[in-house]
């Protein structure tokens, strides 16, 4: 569960730690709509020609064109936009362009209710009035939500970030003698993962809770790491990251040996 801290800038997760979910800015917010806005008005025109040809050709009366205009309206500014979001999961041609995506307030993906209500808005104060309403609406708030974003409670949130670059513990020197006598072979796998999880994390965490997390995470490993050795928790998490990786890395290569000398044994036999 995430408690939001800051409505445009970060969300703060269950560990406290703060997570960067910033909205994209107005002037991009507006490109993909406008290139959004002539994806449905190119369909609309397609349709345009081809209604000319098909009246042309005696396949449609005036009836059945009226009906046909209509319905195509319909497709390109309503179906569509709503098609293109719930298939792309909140993306369309213009939010790819601009690495943007529609997701709820609260960060959760967004479904086919909040898809319609945009859409549905949308011909309003997108199509209707050119993104003039759109426009007005963005301008004045944090999030550059335009009315159906309001409505639906959505917001377009940034998806092009930098790519993080991995974090690779390294064993605490005063943990060095420790490290040659340690047993960690009996500790969780998946309380191995979160511990991992939070050394990832922990440079974005407020201290007190930095603190308290590093501690709840020692005293669940307690029990399956011999000695234990006098040091700060996150120091002892930290070289128990580091002792694991090492002897799965070992493991790792005993297998790739054993799986030579096998191999090697069939093409003599």
């Amino acid at each position: 569960m995430s408690v939001s801290i800051d409505s445009s800038d970060e969300v703060l997760s269950g560990e406290a730690v703060a997570i960067d979910v910033q909205p994209v800015g107005f002037l991009l917010r507006a490109l993909g709509a406008l290139i959004d806005m002539l994806v449905g008005f190119g369909v609309f025109i397609l349709w345009l020609f081809l209604r000319i040809w098909l009246v042309d050709a005696g396949i449609l009366s005036e009836a059945t064109d009226r009906i046909a205009t209509v319905s195509a309206m319909v497709v390109s500014f309503v179906v569509l936009p709503i098609t293109m979001e719930v298939a792309l999961k909140g993306r369309s041609l213009g939010k790819l362009a601009v690495g943007g995506r529609i997701v709820r307030v609260d960060g959760g993906a967004a479904g086919f209710r909040h898809a319609f209500i945009r859409a549905l808005l949308g011909v309003l104060e997108i199509y209707m009035t050119f993104g003039g309403l759109a426009v007005l609406t963005g301008a004045f708030n944090a999030r550059s939500q335009r009315l159906g974003d309001l409505v639906a409670g959505t917001y377009s949130q940034r998806v092009r970030t930098p790519k993080l670059i991995p974090l690779v513990p390294v064993l605490p020197p005063m943990l060095l003698g420790w490290a040659q006598i340690a047993d960690v072979a009996r500790l969780p796998d998946r309380l191995a993962r979160r511990i991992s999880q939070f050394l990832q994390n922990a440079q974005r965490m407020v201290p007190e809770a930095r603190a308290r997390v590093a501690q709840d995470l020692l005293a669940e490993a307690t029990p399956f790491v011999s000695p234990m050795p006098a040091a700060p928790p996150e120091a002892v998490l930290v070289g128990i990251t580091v002792l694991r990786r090492e002897r799965e890395r070992r493991a790792l290569e005993n297998s790739d040996r054993r799986a030579e000398k096998l191999t090697g044994r069939r093409v003599g036999v």
